[in-house]
């Protein structure tokens, strides 16, 4: 059943009930439930998750676009230059990351809340997310606003790590905007809306090539500013998009609905207690997986120019093929909340596995498509012999993990639905920053023979395969375990 303009009809959350609403008017609608059958088959628990898997699959496959423009435009402008973005962006998109996933907490909220057919607390919801959005700009701003002392461990060249400097200040007008639209980013998915994400990756990607490619190197009367001009192009077009959000928000059917922006509401503690209580785990996952990799870029700045370069173009491949996975999660995520609010545990844990098996299977293709696209992609990134042989290697190894990071992403994301957080932290800490960053130092630096930024690649391979099995085997205990518990209530 489809949104009707008018607003009578609503979608059927999880497929297992629809909310048909008798009146035309919000302020006077009252809702009639009418139960649905369960999926009798995997293919009905797969095709929902899919249908809005491949609108967030889109938008962070044309999203990441713009990191991947900025490696190529950057990377012809200057070595120097795309060394200083290899490690500020990868600071910056460190801090967001960790930021956007306390916001991620507004996905099983508001997934249960739509599930259970409490319409009037979804505006709420949002509301509250944008306040925490705020606060949380306040904190990232502090920690940018002088970000040498986080450039230091690259022990950069003097150049190099002013440009770097130049260009993490300038980010700092795009990080408002960014961490609002992580907020309605969370809450499409969550209402099962996805399909807007997708045109503004569009627009936003689109306007950030365009500027970049003027402002970086100088074209149509623009002064060549170099990395420095990447980061005012992100800043504007961020701005951009978080304006059309807002105006999707207010005015279109698929969210005006909700009534986000119809009442005036300041932060209320025991809502701002809830997001927190979720997101910050959340969060710090986000920051213990993702800091791996940025700290891998700065340890390996340490062997020169060449060789951190030639990672940042394996390291962009790797964000790029992540977006699969990715994408698979949010949308699983999203229907195991709406299963869980709609009290459906049986719903809740066909979607979750189902969400595995669809990750499993495309990160196979995944795979094949990688081995014979990563010479071309290298050399697409670089005309420096030396750089594309560093990322040539590099990439081989995203293609050894590649299948155990779908098995990790959905679960993780799959555990977040049902509110559990804090253990997938724990996880997180032991295999990304234990096995993965601490071994993978020891193997480059440190081991008989160090293997350089080989070692730490190699040990991502090891931290990944781990964290499959452990979330793999939390979530197959944790549905095992809400399944029984619901049946023993039934049964009184």
């Amino acid at each position: 059943m489809q949104n009707r303009r008018d607003g009578n009809l609503r979608p059927l959350p999880g497929h297992q009930i629809i909310w048909v609403f008798v009146a035309r008017y919000p302020a006077h609608t009252r809702f009639t439930l009418i139960p649905m059958p369960r999926p009798s088959c995997s293919h009905h628990f797969v095709w929902p998750i899919f249908k809005n898997a491949w609108p967030v699959l889109v938008a962070q496959l044309v999203s990441i676009g713009m990191m991947v423009a900025d490696t190529v435009i950057v990377g012809h402008y200057s070595t120097q230059h795309l060394a200083a973005v290899a490690v500020g962006s990868g600071l910056y998109a460190t801090l967001t990351l960790s930021l956007g996933g306390v916001l991620q907490s507004i996905v099983p909220i508001v997934g249960q809340h739509y599930g259970a057919g409490e319409r009037e607390r979804i505006g709420s919801d949002m509301r509250q997310g944008l306040w925490l959005a705020a606060l949380l700009t306040l904190l990232g701003t502090a920690l940018l606003i002088n970000p040498r002392w986080l450039l230091a461990p690259a022990q950069l060249e003097p150049d190099v790590e002013n440009i770097a400097a130049s260009y993490m200040r300038l980010l700092i007008l795009s990080l408002p905007a960014v961490l609002g639209y992580r907020a309605f980013y969370a809450t499409a998915t969550a209402l099962g809306q996805p399909r807007p994400l997708m045109f503004i990756a569009f627009l936003e990607t689109l306007g950030h090539i365009v500027l970049a490619w003027c402002l970086v190197g100088g074209h149509f009367y623009f002064p060549a500013l170099g990395a420095v001009g990447a980061g005012l192009s992100q800043a504007i077009v961020s701005w951009a998009s978080l304006g059309l959000c807002f105006w999707l928000l207010k005015y279109s059917p698929r969210f005006a609905y909700f009534q986000i922006f119809a009442h005036r509401e300041t932060p209320r503690w025991q809502a701002q207690k809830e997001l927190l209580r979720l997101g910050i785990p959340t969060g710090f996952s986000f920051f213990v997986e993702v800091s791996a990799f940025t700290l891998m870029a700065i340890f390996i700045a340490r062997l020169g120019a060449e060789t951190v370069s030639g990672h940042r173009i394996a390291a962009t491949l790797s964000a790029f093929v992540y977006m699969l996975p990715l994408s698979l999660a949010t949308a699983t995520a999203a229907q195991v909340a709406q299963s869980v609010g709609a009290r459906n545990e049986a719903l809740a844990r066909g979607y979750a596995f189902a969400g595995l098996r669809i990750a499993c299977t495309f990160s196979v293709v995944l795979i094949a498509v990688l081995l014979w696209l990563r010479t071309p992609i290298a050399w697409l990134a670089t005309k420096d012999p030396k750089v594309a042989e560093v990322a040539i290697g590099l990439a081989f190894y995203i293609t050894l993990y590649q299948f155990f990071d779908a098995i990790q992403t959905v679960a993780c994301f799959a555990l977040r639905a049902f509110k559990i957080s804090f253990v997938p932290l724990l996880i997180h800490l032991c295999c990304f920053w234990g096995l993965g960053l601490g071994f993978g130092y020891w193997l480059a630096f440190h081991a008989p023979a160090p293997q350089g930024a080989s070692g730490f690649w190699q040990a991502a391979v090891a931290s990944t395969v781990t964290a499959a099995f452990l979330f793999g085997g939390l979530l197959w205990w944790v549905t095992r375990q809400r399944s029984r518990m619901e049946r023993e209530i039934s049964d009184k």
